[in-house]
């Protein structure tokens, strides 16, 4: 077994059980592309099994923290079966769940989501790569499922050096999928979209949306950002009369409309516009409009706290614009996605926000990822998702 060892002090981290282990932490040692390492501290004490990646700054990701563990097909198998015992106890209002979500479930780079009899997932690190073959094989045994598709085509793969790779891993067919969340029917493709297809980590904020937009009785809806509608039928869901879509991607918008016919709404009350979201929120600014209720999901503007002064500018304005187009006592659902914006930052960040728009406003809720999405006491990068629910005085 291979070994590295860490610079004096670089081992506090590793016994908090943080499992990442950065280049510029390691003294001497190195090994193949996913190959298990031993960590040890600079006086040669075990720290770790990690899996070693020669090319990401984050060098070596922690499997195990326990000395007596062995870093085989039995280990994979033992932590996919705990992750998918975990989300059987779970509250999920759904047939699509998140199984595996990395860090969180002791597999450092391994994303897998359940849509109905199909299973996805993302290899993003040397260490989920070097040990696919196994992974898959326990993830099918675990589930009892027969499909697996593989959606290793994120970028954080070229920061591991490895290549997109996309197709099905296990099992073949059709790619487009139907799914139920909460009382509501939405379709996919694994094959295409963000992430693995959808947005889950949203669904019970899509819930709490709906029962806002029926308790204050919202008539106009804007959702910003809206990717295939998920928003906008949980408002149509929730009463609105009138509900306008906004976002770059046509695929998308055009999905967004199928949800709307396939939950049996009427097509009148929605509107998709496939157009830049800032210029749409200065163009109705101009006209004049306002709308009883605003949802701003935007995409990752932050991915590393490198990148935070640069987003917190574009989360501002976004902000700052959503609320001065709100009706008074109208409603604005934030949110920020971004791992390089905490939930403090990005309630200064909206604070500020209502400062330059002249607005103060209530804040209802303070929403996060869905459960099965979990966040663990060791590892705070795991607390990507962050909302905010505002009530505009």
């Amino acid at each position: 077994m291979k070994s590295i060892r860490l610079r004096a002090g670089k081992e506090r981290s590793l016994q908090r059980r943080h499992p990442w282990i950065f280049q510029g932490s390691i003294e001497k040692g190195r090994a193949d592309a996913g190959e298990t390492v031993r960590v040890d501290s600079a006086e040669g004490d075990f720290l770790c099994w990690a899996a070693f990646s020669p090319e990401s700054q984050i060098r070596a990701r922690a499997w195990s923290f326990d000395a007596a563990e062995r870093i085989d097909a039995a280990f994979f198998q033992r932590r996919i079966e705990s992750a998918v015992a975990v989300r059987a106890r779970l509250p999920i209002a759904s047939d699509a769940v998140r199984l595996i979500h990395g860090e969180s479930d002791g597999l450092p780079g391994l994303i897998v989501d359940r849509y109905g009899d199909t299973l996805v997932a993302q290899f993003g690190t040397a260490g989920t790569e070097r040990w696919k073959e196994v992974i898959a094989d326990a993830l099918l045994a675990a589930t009892g499922l027969a499909r697996l598709y593989e959606r290793s085509d994120a970028s954080v793969r070229g920061l591991e050096g490895l290549p997109e790779v996309r197709g099905w891993l296990r099992g073949e067919g059709g790619t487009e999928i139907v799914i139920q969340e909460h009382e509501w029917r939405l379709s996919l493709d694994v094959a295409e979209g963000h992430k693995t297809g959808y947005y889950l980590d949203q669904r019970d904020s899509r819930k709490k949306f709906a029962e806002v937009v029926r308790h204050y009785g919202v008539k106009s809806v804007l959702n910003c950002f809206s990717y295939t509608g998920g928003f906008s039928v949980a408002a149509l869901a929730g009463g609105a009369e009138e509900v306008i879509s906004v976002d770059s991607s046509g695929p998308a918008l055009a999905r967004a409309c199928a949800h709307v016919a396939l939950n049996g709404f009427d097509a009148a009350r929605h509107t998709a516009l496939d157009a830049d979201v800032n210029q749409t929120l200065r163009r109705y600014l101009q006209e004049g409009r306002t709308f009883d209720a605003i949802v701003l999901d935007p995409p990752k503007f932050a991915p590393t706290a490198a990148h935070a002064e640069r987003a917190a500018r574009a989360y501002k304005d976004i902000n700052r614009l959503g609320l001065k187009l709100l009706a008074p006592g109208g409603l604005l659902f934030t949110f920020s996605c971004s791992g390089g914006i905490p939930p403090d930052l990005f309630h200064k960040i909206v604070a500020g926000a209502g400062l330059d728009a002249g607005v103060d406003g209530f804040i209802l809720d303070r929403v996060g990822a869905a459960p099965d999405h979990p966040q663990t006491i060791n590892f705070p990068e795991g607390e990507y998702l962050k909302g905010l629910l505002i009530l505009k005085r």
